[in-house]
């Protein structure tokens, strides 16, 4: 597990959630993760993954239960990236990843500097005065990342970011994001449908039930936390991969 601080750790302590539409949600639910972790959460569409995401980022709030960010109960800066880019199309990239701190009424040029030194994170010093509609999609999940980035998040939040990308841009995209996090030492909090992208991505794993949401299973990922993609092939992956699956095969039972 990871020891360092600069991750925010956080405490989910006897959470639920009612929606007024879809019901009870979140039943009863407690959770640690360590700072500095990366966890990702998986489990049946519908069954609430989304929703904690949004509760860690303050977008709701619990019906009743708490959570708390260490250390010493302090406010984390949050980033959240969406399963969408959700780009403006009149702004370029620069312009795109500047705008959460233009919300915030930070227009100095320090500010600037922070947005550009973002998106060379990413690797898109090369495209920053280009517009949405000119770039890739894979391009613009970056753009979407450098955004999260700019305020240099203790806890990034990401939800099904490369789902609708094909294979070889989304292991190019999971590498990256390894390696922002090992250079950054921010938390992660990354819902997937993917058994394999979890496996590969994650210190832990944790697969929902349906909604009420249960904890299935939390699993450590037993690889070594420098992974290239010759590790999707070896047999300690395969061996992961398999016994997530098995426990994912009861999340609709639970």
């Amino acid at each position: 597990m990871p020891d360092n601080q600069s991750g925010a750790s956080v405490s989910i302590q006897s959470v639920s959630y009612h929606h007024p539409g879809s019901g009870l949600i979140l039943d009863n639910l407690s959770l640690e993760i360590r700072s500095g972790e990366f966890v990702s959460i998986l489990g049946p569409s519908g069954c609430g993954k989304s929703t904690l995401l949004r509760l860690l980022a303050a977008l709701e709030q619990p019906t009743q239960g708490s959570i708390q960010f260490g250390p010493q109960k302090w406010v984390p800066i949050r980033g959240f990236v969406f399963q969408e880019p959700r780009l403006l199309p009149w702004r370029t990239v620069l312009e795109n990843v500047k705008l959460p701190l233009e919300l915030q009424g930070e227009t100095t040029s320090e500010s600037h500097s922070r947005a550009i030194h973002s998106i060379e994170r990413v690797g898109l010093t090369d495209s920053m005065h280009q517009f949405p509609s000119q770039l890739s999609g894979g391009m613009k999940m970056r753009v979407s990342v450098a955004r999260a980035l700019v305020f240099q998040p203790s806890l990034l939040l990401l939800d099904e970011p490369f789902s609708s990308l094909d294979e070889s841009i989304r292991h190019s995209l999971q590498d990256d994001l390894r390696s922002l996090w090992q250079t950054l030492k921010m938390t992660i909090v990354f819902v997937t449908h993917s058994i394999a992208e979890a496996a590969y991505l994650s210190d832990r794993a944790i697969i929902f039930s349906k909604a009420p949401v249960r904890i299935v299973s939390d699993q450590v990922i037993g690889l070594d936390r420098v992974r290239t993609s010759k590790v999707r092939h070896e047999k300690q992956f395969l061996d992961e991969v398999k016994k997530m699956s098995e426990f994912f095969l009861l999340k609709d039972k639970v």
